[in-house]
């Protein structure tokens, strides 16, 4: 059984490595003092969005959030167990080679269950993405153009175009995507969807 994230801790050591107080970091992320003190107890599970909000204000990427402080070294295949995590409890965004040293693309494989929203704040991140739907149906914003795929279909845009991501449909939703630069937050250079 794969151990679960500590999310709060992981902030926290982040926070206190760069001498910030909670009231500190809350101001520079926009967000309330509360919600950094809630997010590092664990006691609630960031969107995506809002947990890149932080990230920005440290700035850390949110891959590099999830790789923790040790690369791994090269390897070529990874099993199921082997994807990091980083998703926020709703959405499962689960990155190949996370830890990999000078990774230069993130392949995400991606849940959505049915309802599932990257939020309603547009994303916007330096790079460009694109994805394959694998199952279910998903629908995507990209400045202001709105397109549902199904399985089969596939996306690929500027990721600096304000955009969003969301499941309107019944069943999961699962997509294969990848991007570049190896972002998931723009904080020093990373963000995915969100």
């Amino acid at each position: 059984m794969e151990e679960a994230f500590d999310v709060g801790a992981r902030l926290k050591q982040l926070r206190l490595s760069r001498g910030l107080s909670q009231r500190e970091l809350a101001k520079r992320a926009g967000v309330t003092n509360s919600t950094i003190s809630l997010v590092e107890q664990n006691n609630v599970s960031p969107s995506v969005s809002s947990l890149k909000k932080i990230l920005d204000a440290l700035p850390v990427s949110i891959s590099a959030f999830f790789a923790g402080d040790e690369p791994s070294q090269p390897q070529s295949f990874y099993r199921r167990g082997e994807l990091t995590d980083i998703g926020d409890g709703k959405l499962s965004w689960r990155l190949v080679a996370a830890r990999r040293p000078d990774r230069r693309m993130s392949i995400i494989h991606e849940h959505y269950p049915p309802g599932a929203d990257s939020g309603e704040e547009m994303l916007e991140h330096d790079g460009e993405e694109g994805g394959v739907v694998i199952s279910g149906q998903i629908e995507i914003t990209v400045n202001g153009e709105v397109g549902v795929l199904s399985a089969g279909d596939a996306y690929y845009f500027d990721s600096r175009l304000p955009h969003r991501f969301r499941n309107p449909g019944d069943e999961e939703c699962v997509i294969v995507s990848a991007s570049t630069p190896p972002t998931f937050s723009d904080a020093g250079q990373e963000m995915h969807h969100a």
